[in-house]
């Protein structure tokens, strides 16, 4: 691993394993604008559009939530279910697939699911906005991408735009996908190797809530590894659910919950970025947006500037051009 290219793309000065870590509370030089399923507050998430509209806004990276279709594609959802983000529940010919499923956390669900159509059944679908209060203008003109080409757009989008837009793909229910045949962990390894995206340099992390994947990944790709956590059980004020120095075992960032790392209520920093900061772990935390940010900020900035100034490294938004705005202007 080259430690300054590694320690550029983290975000971070200095990474465990190349040198000692800075003090805590140090604000990075750099902090990434990570464009939460694509500018997703202003289009349809995880569509194509939703990706350049986040990269003309000034997003350093792009995240693409994965899911599996039947044949082994990896496609952009957020989720494996299908009926809130597209237009499945008025398509006829697919009723006889809705079925129960229990998800990661036990939870029973009736839904469509992306693991039972082929990819070419799911490119016949429509996306829709998903949160209530946003424009539904462009409902119905976007199909769902695959993951093969949201890399092709960020390297053409790049391209034309002289700078490098990295990916930020998200492995999504891996469980349960195996359990349907389909192994998450190959086709995300042999995705990135097909495209060169699978050395330590490149603009690419991986995520996951799931903690056995990215052990997985770690064997077969260089490319930097983020655990994802929120508070045991959501509760206010409870630990994350994976303590931090087992994740300095396996990954190279953390992405936690933002009210792990600033107090809700006041936006203060809560001391969980200095202790990531100290075992030499990137800090990209989530999920900032503009029609939902806490009393205590004036302006949708004011929360980004405060978790930078709580030891975040990079800022997942649904709107990138608010997130550029807050970093620029610091």
């Amino acid at each position: 691993m080259r430690c300054p290219m590694i320690a550029a793309l983290l975000g971070l000065s200095l990474i465990a394993g190349c040198a000692t870590p800075p003090p805590p509370q140090t604000v990075p030089d750099a902090v990434l604008v990570i464009a939460h399923r694509g500018a997703s507050g202003e289009r349809p998430e995880h569509t194509l559009e939703a990706y350049r509209l986040a990269i003309a806004q000034g997003a350093d990276f792009i995240e693409p939530d994965l899911v599996m279709s039947s044949d082994g594609v990896l496609m952009a959802r957020h989720d494996p279910w299908l009926s809130d983000s597209t237009d499945i529940s008025a398509r006829p010919e697919f009723a006889d697939r809705r079925r129960t499923l229990t998800g990661p956390e036990g939870e029973v669900l009736t839904d469509w699911w992306t693991f039972d159509f082929t990819a070419a059944e799911l490119k016949t679908l429509r996306a829709r906005q998903v949160r209530e209060g946003r424009s539904k203008a462009f409902d119905g003109l976007h199909e769902i991408p695959a993951f093969d080409e949201i890399i092709a757009l960020a390297k053409r989008e790049g391209e034309a735009r002289g700078r490098v837009v990295g990916l930020y793909p998200e492995t999504k229910w891996p469980v349960e996908h195996a359990a349907a045949g389909l192994d998450m962990a190959s086709a995300v390894a042999a995705a990135l190797t097909a495209a060169g995206l699978d050395q330590a340099d490149a603009p690419v992390f991986v995520q996951s809530f799931e903690p056995q994947i990215l052990k997985t990944l770690r064997e077969r790709i260089d490319t930097p590894l983020v655990q994802l956590v929120y508070p045991e059980n959501w509760e206010p004020g409870a630990p994350a659910n994976i303590p931090l120095a087992d994740i300095a075992a396996y990954a190279q960032g953390v992405g936690p919950y933002k009210s792990l790392l600033i107090d809700p209520l006041t936006g203060a920093p809560t001391g969980y970025g200095a202790e990531a900061e100290a075992l030499g772990l990137a800090v990209h935390t989530w999920t900032f947006r503009d029609d939902d940010r806490p009393a205590w900020a004036r302006a949708p900035e004011d929360e980004i500037r405060a978790a930078i100034a709580s030891g975040a490294t990079g800022v997942f938004t649904d709107f990138p051009a608010t997130g550029r705005r807050a970093i620029d202007s610091r």
